[in-house]
């Protein structure tokens, strides 16, 4: 028997990227940002969430795509971490989607090694392959190129 799982779902250089929903803190529009100076690139910033400090990091370029589009305004998938709450920062936030284990395969061998350890796998659903991030690896930056 297949279990079935939920994601949030959202897009980042045209590409559908899912997260478990219980890793998911919540997702909110863009937020004004104060750079960090010396930061890693994919640092985009810090935000202030309700009085809690957060920081945004763009998911674009940690996944190594292409840069946003000037004018684009990101939006924010907020995780869950020991550490406290992180920003990814999106360009489209989609729905909550159901998928069954039984679509489930593991990352695409086109996939360049140095962001296919962040994709945990695949779900080939009905319209378009929805790739499931492991948000954990995600927003560790300690190696990531500045």
């Amino acid at each position: 028997m297949s279990v079935r799982k939920q994601f949030a779902t959202f897009w980042a250089d045209g590409l559908y990227f899912g997260v478990e929903v219980d890793q998911v803190q919540e997702v909110i529009r863009h937020q004004e940002m104060t750079r960090v100076p010396l930061a890693p690139s994919v640092v985009r910033g810090l935000i202030n969430l309700r009085g809690h400090i957060v920081t945004a990091l763009d998911l674009r370029r940690r996944l190594e795509l292409r840069e946003r589009p000037q004018g684009q305004l990101p939006m924010n998938v907020v995780i869950r971490t020991e550490d406290g709450p992180v920003s990814l920062l999106v360009d489209e936030i989609g729905d909550v989607v159901e998928a069954d284990d039984d679509t489930f395969e593991a990352p695409p061998d086109t996939l360049d090694s140095k962001v296919r350890h962040m994709i945990r796998g695949v779900h080939k659903l009905k319209d378009q392959l929805m790739h499931v991030l492991d948000s954990q690896t995600v927003i560790q930056i300690s190696g990531a190129a500045k």
